[in-house]
């Protein structure tokens, strides 16, 4: 009887010091530096995320130092006209969102988000102070060139080649870290425990936050030096502000989170779709588990990062990629994974499959996003820009939209949030879907009301001033609403599609979850400038310069805004079908510590 309580006494301590162990690890597969699992109290958390915010507002504050300008910089400093300067800065804003694949890819498949960011952020200043040194030595020639009054001299072939090679590993430095760095400030929350789970979600509306305040700086200071002139200060101080972020992202390496990555994600696919078409006349379909092959990986993933998906309906041929067939068994082929797939494995394509129709959903969403830094300019340069004396740069309304993200922010966490889970009595709030969808809604009023202000505009500019043919009597100043509800919108859809891309991807595609968001905004550009071309193709006639002319006077730039709005429209009933088709991804929890407290009731009972 001794020995019986001495056995009960040692397996109840023995229990509580792994309950212990595992309350102390993170339980969403998470590891330090070293590839060990991950100590709650000694990494991540706000003071990992934090350094990463900051890095990421000096980063961007650095990326539209050069970008926000830059077609000045081709027209003034290189003579370029502005069809060419237009086109080469579309070309290299396009580049950018390719390498953010790569950048995804590299991260995903074999360095980890940390060594990418890293290496990419580099990279990233490389660019930028040769960017710097080619100004100031040999593009800034003669010296005090470069104003709206004084452009420069020609340039050789050497000087310009040295220019794009600068400019485009800029473009790679920013696109390869830009998709992961999102991933990796995630990283540092555990969202396996309800308090950093509430954190991750915070996170990223905080990290949409120093995105806009950064390219604030770079819009208003930056911009204002650059176009009097004063190119070599604003690429010095982009180089300054990048080389900062560099320094503080490398001091936060002792407390950083990693995901150990997964090898290459477009081999694994394939091997799902081989594996399901060779068993395609296999005819009994397994239960959830049934027969279904799973590799012997720890529920909480804490060895080596992997959790194993829930097994989920839909798509159910590529379940037959898991089943294990006899003829397996006897061929010795359970682990060729062309043959025989784990779980896990066909379910990591089937969320790639249902992320795909949601993700050409926010497409429509980016042309409408879009119109800010185009349509929303040229609307704004037709109308009275003078108040008393002073004059008010068209591109500067901008501003408001990133003060109306400040304040998005600020309400949505911490009025909205609250309370929509008080009232729906769960925790959570909104879904990421709902807040998406929301953010389509509030994209389609605010085209609706850049069509409104587009004919009052008309209206003014053809009685108030008659032999004006690119002047309005209304202020500028009527284009506050449509900003701020462009900025309202994106705290829904931007922000949100953060997180969903993120939440939803798995483990071995997190990054490429963020790159799907920048994707969208790089094909929300194509689909805008299509939009545009095929428009005035069919709005032109004999007597008609069609919508958007350029003397808007003449065109009817509010039909296009109202169309968008309806396009917006058909595009969100689209949204709702697919968010109510798609099932969001379950990963199997760690029950260890429940097992743990059962046995010791059980030894109690006993």
């Amino acid at each position: 009887m001794a020995c019986l309580n001495i056995c009960k006494e040692e397996g109840s301590v023995q229990g509580k010091l792994v309950k212990k162990e595992q309350e102390v690890r993170t339980r969403d597969g998470s590891v330090d530096r070293h590839g060990d699992p991950a100590i709650r109290g000694r990494t991540g958390t706000w003071f990992a995320g934090i350094l990463i915010l900051v890095n990421q507002g000096l980063a961007t504050l650095a990326f539209f130092g050069v970008g926000v300008n830059l077609v000045l910089f081709l027209t003034r400093v290189l003579g370029q006209d502005n069809a060419d300067a237009a086109n080469n800065v579309s070309k290299w804003t396009g580049t950018v969102y390719i390498f953010s694949l790569l950048g995804a890819f590299l991260s995903d498949s074999y360095w980890g988000r940390y060594k990418t960011c890293a290496i990419f952020q580099a990279i990233f200043v490389t660019g930028l102070v040769l960017l710097s040194l080619s100004s100031y030595l040999f593009l800034l020639k003669p010296r005090g060139c470069g104003d709206e009054h004084s452009p420069c001299g020609s340039h050789s072939t050497y000087q310009n080649v040295f220019f794009y090679f600068s400019i485009y590993l800029v473009a790679l430095g920013n696109g390869g870290y830009q998709p992961n760095i999102a991933t990796f400030g995630a990283d540092q929350f555990d969202e396996e425990d309800p308090k950093e789970g509430h954190s991750k979600i915070a996170f990223f509306s905080y990290f949409y936050l120093a995105l806009n305040l950064g390219s604030l700086f770079s819009n208003t200071i930056l911009g204002y030096f650059e176009d009097r002139g004063m190119w070599a200060l604003g690429f010095w101080a982009s180089a300054g502000s990048a080389l900062l972020a560099l320094v503080l992202f490398l001091i936060g390496t002792p407390r950083y989170r990693h995901f150990t990555p997964k090898g290459n994600p477009l081999s694994r696919c394939c091997q799902v779709i081989v594996a399901a078409t060779r068993k395609w006349k296999v005819q009994r379909m397994p239960n959830q588990g049934d027969d279904q092959f799973e590799s012997d990986v720890p529920k909480d993933g804490s060895k080596n990062g992997d959790r194993k998906i829930l097994h989920t309906q839909g798509f159910r041929f590529l379940d037959r990629a898991a089943i294990i067939t006899s003829k397996d068994y006897t061929e010795n082929r359970i682990h060729d994974p062309w043959r025989v797939c784990t779980v896990s494995q066909v379910e990591e394509f089937k969320c790639i499959l249902r992320l795909l129709p949601i993700w050409l959903c926010t497409i429509l969403y980016s042309v409408v996003f879009t119109q800010m830094a185009s349509l929303f300019v040229e609307q704004g340069a037709d109308m009275k820009t003078t108040i008393s004396k002073f004059h008010i740069p068209p591109a500067s309304m901008s501003s408001f939209d990133i003060l109306s993200v400040a304040a998005f922010i600020f309400i949505y966490r911490r009025v909205l949030d609250p309370l929509v889970a008080r009232i729906r009595k769960d925790p959570k709030g909104l879904t990421e879907l709902q807040r998406m969808g929301i953010g389509l809604v509030i994209a389609i009023i605010a085209m609706v009301s850049a069509g409104i202000v587009e004919l009052f505009r008309l209206k003014y500019a053809r009685k108030d001033c008659p032999r004006c043919e690119s002047a309005s009597s209304l202020s500028i100043l009527w284009q506050i609403p449509q900003y701020v509800l462009i900025g309202a919108s994106e705290v829904f859809m931007y922000v949100g599609q953060l997180e969903f891309f993120n939440g939803q991807a798995p483990d071995g595609l997190k990054s490429f979850g963020s790159a799907l968001c920048m994707t969208s905004i790089s094909l929300g550009n194509y689909v805008s400038s299509l939009l545009v071309t095929v428009v005035m193709k069919i709005s032109t006639r004999d007597e008609m310069p069609g919508w958007i002319p350029g003397n808007l006077n003449k065109g009817h730039l509010d039909r296009f805004y109202f169309l968008l709005a309806v396009l917006t429209t058909a595009d969100l009933v689209l949204y709702i079908i697919c968010a109510r088709w798609y099932k969001y991804i379950k990963f199997e929890r760690q029950q260890e510590a429940d097992s743990i407290l059962s046995n010791e009731e059980a030894d109690d009972r006993v």
